[in-house]
């Protein structure tokens, strides 16, 4: 057998073993979990009534329910790379319906936009030169450059935690793009609706939450839980 055949039949057996990780999850998951929960999953299968839509980053790390500590049916949760959230009108696409949905159809009063440490897509952001072989990728990241602008033009390139800054600009950015959907300006402004921006991160398990009042990020747990809403204009009588 060759060297080139040798690699192949590695990587096969790699991909073989994931599955098989995967599967074997899931039946612990039916045989364990399933029957410890089975009122809770009757009555998830015909309604869902999530407390919050949560949109954050496709990283394998970031698994909202655990950060959280959330049951099925707590969060509606969107995910793409870099917790992208497109202007209104860009891209009428799947995070564009995903928030419509929430908002009209689900009538959720928290949309939390998170980012994290470490991200790829930030990394990609500050490296174009990376993802010449992307193009998709690329192209969705475009929705991050106004992030990459602010941090050029008022943080300067020496910065040793210009990773960190960007990861927060881009959340504050993408709670900027959230505001032009109407389903979420309409209830903004009505007090309907309530708007977070969080950086998340891994090693420490610290959250950020952003201050739309002190333009800036403070740990959740430092006192009053910080608030990217705005204020509302049309308060219900």
């Amino acid at each position: 057998m060759d060297k080139q055949q040798q690699q192949i039949g590695s990587v096969a057996e790699s991909a073989e073993d994931a599955l098989q990780h995967i599967i074997e999850g899931f039946q612990r998951f039916r045989q364990e979990v399933f029957p410890q929960q089975q009122a809770l999953f009757k009555k998830l299968a015909h309604e869902q009534t999530p407390r919050a839509m949560f949109i954050t980053c496709a990283d394998s790390r970031i698994v909202p329910e655990l950060i959280t500590q959330s049951d099925p049916g707590d969060l509606f949760v969107t995910r793409n790379v870099g917790n992208v959230v497109p202007p209104y009108g860009q891209m009428m696409g799947g995070v564009s319906t995903a928030i419509e949905y929430a908002v009209m159809a689900l009538g959720v009063h928290h949309i939390i936009i998170c980012g994290h440490s470490d991200c790829g897509a930030m990394k990609a952001v500050l490296n174009p030169d990376e993802l010449e072989r992307m193009p998709t990728v690329k192209a969705w990241l475009r929705h991050a450059e106004v992030a990459k602008t602010v941090v050029a033009e008022n943080c300067g390139c020496a910065n040793h935690n210009t990773l960190g800054i960007l990861t927060e600009e881009n959340v504050v950015a993408q709670l900027d793009h959230l505001r032009t959907h109407p389903s979420v300006a309409a209830r903004l402004a009505s007090g309907q609706l309530f708007i977070h921006g969080w950086v998340y991160d891994i090693e420490t398990s610290e959250i950020k939450a952003y201050d739309a009042e002190e333009g800036a990020f403070r740990r959740i747990g430092d006192g009053p839980l910080p608030m990217a809403t705005p204020r509302a204009r049309y308060l219900p009588n």
